[in-house]
């Protein structure tokens, strides 16, 4: 059994594989808090793109992070970051903010300017009376947190993932940003050592949910 029965869920994988859909999934059917952490990572690149620093900024990436003051609202079993009392809205889903995030998203002052942040969703989920938390990104399960109760990745083939994003009305490069982030020195994208490796390509999304639903039954019981 898991420490008071507060379970933590780590969902990593690239673009589409069917990390929020597979998380928010679990967070109704277990009554689990919700983070999005790929949301932290749009919705700073879109504050720090609105302020006029850019990846290559050097000094003025420091300075802008420091000008940012994060938050936390909670909307039913979603949490959400708030940037100076800003919730974020549509914009961090922008053709401007796809094609800068990942570059934005390699760059260890803003990895580890957000890494307590991160961490410390696992306290709002026990404050706000949750049974636990699943959290989704790209190096949850490695570098947020190694010790989860449940590490998953989720994995795709590239074209599967391209047709989700197209039903979903998003122009995204997959296999641009993929490469991106698994090749950043730091926190890369991987299948974290122990995580379990989960395919999706040829599963819909009940299948997925049925089967993650299954791990987390198991990491209950032990």
């Amino acid at each position: 059994m898991t420490q008071n029965n507060f379970i933590i869920i780590a969902i990593d994988g690239g673009a589409a594989a069917g990390k929020s859909s597979t998380s928010k999934g679990l967070s109704k059917r277990f009554g689990l808090m919700h983070v999005d952490t790929g949301s932290f990572y749009r919705a700073t690149t879109l504050k720090l793109i609105e302020t006029g620093v850019t990846p290559e900024s050097g000094p003025d990436l420091e300075s802008g992070l420091a000008a940012l003051k994060l938050g936390n609202e909670i909307h039913g079993n979603q949490a959400t970051i708030t940037i100076n009392d800003w919730l974020p809205d549509d914009a961090i889903r922008s053709q401007m903010v796809n094609d800068q995030v990942s570059h934005f998203a390699a760059l260890p002052e803003l990895r580890s300017y957000l890494l307590d942040y991160q961490r410390s969703q696992a306290v709002v989920a026990r404050e706000n009376g949750f049974n636990g938390l699943v959290m989704e990104g790209r190096d949850i399960g490695s570098v947020i947190f190694p010790d989860a109760d449940l590490r998953l990745f989720l994995h795709a083939d590239p074209e599967k993932r391209a047709e989700r994003r197209a039903k979903e009305g998003i122009q995204d490069s997959i296999q641009k940003r993929d490469r991106i982030d698994s090749t950043r020195k730091n926190a890369p994208l991987q299948c974290p050592i122990g995580a379990i490796f989960l395919d999706t390509s040829e599963l819909d999304l009940k299948e997925v949910i049925d089967k993650a639903s299954d791990l987390v039954r198991e990491a209950l019981s032990e």
